[in-house]
């Protein structure tokens, strides 16, 4: 049987919080996703253009899902993800998250030139809003 050919892109990543409400306002109201599907007390998905972001509350899916059957899963502490930006945007992405009342954690260039900021979600994960060529990739 022939080897498939490797993914060309993450089509969901799943960040974990206690406080679902809170922290898929932040992903509605600041950054700006579209809810998708929530279930109350177990988990919220936004779409992120062609991906998704799912937030997980991580005692409820210790327990995997029923209808579909998902496998149990879930982490506790603080989780990652990244947002490309290109560098015209990101002057606007610091205003607009320091006019909302987040705090910029940090803003730098990489050793080769790509810039990031970041913030964090009401969850304490961390949010990062980087230029594409920060891993090589175009704009």
């Amino acid at each position: 049987m022939a080897k498939p050919h490797p993914p060309k892109a993450v089509l969901e990543t799943a960040l974990y919080a206690h406080n679902l409400d809170e922290t898929a306002a932040f992903y509605e109201h600041v950054i700006g996703l579209r809810e998708v599907v929530r279930v109350p007390g177990r988990h919220v998905f936004l779409r992120c253009d062609t991906s998704m972001i799912l937030l997980f509350d991580p005692d409820a899916t210790q327990e995997g899902g029923d209808s579909p059957p998902v496998p149990p899963h879930g982490c506790h502490g603080e989780g990652h993800v990244c947002f490309r930006a290109k560098r015209g945007e990101l002057d606007a992405w610091a205003d607009h998250l320091a006019a909302e009342g987040i705090e910029i954690e940090a803003d730098f260039e990489w050793p080769g030139g790509a810039r990031s900021i970041y913030v964090r979600d009401p969850a304490r994960n961390s949010v990062e809003f980087a230029e594409a060529r920060l891993w090589g990739f175009d704009e």
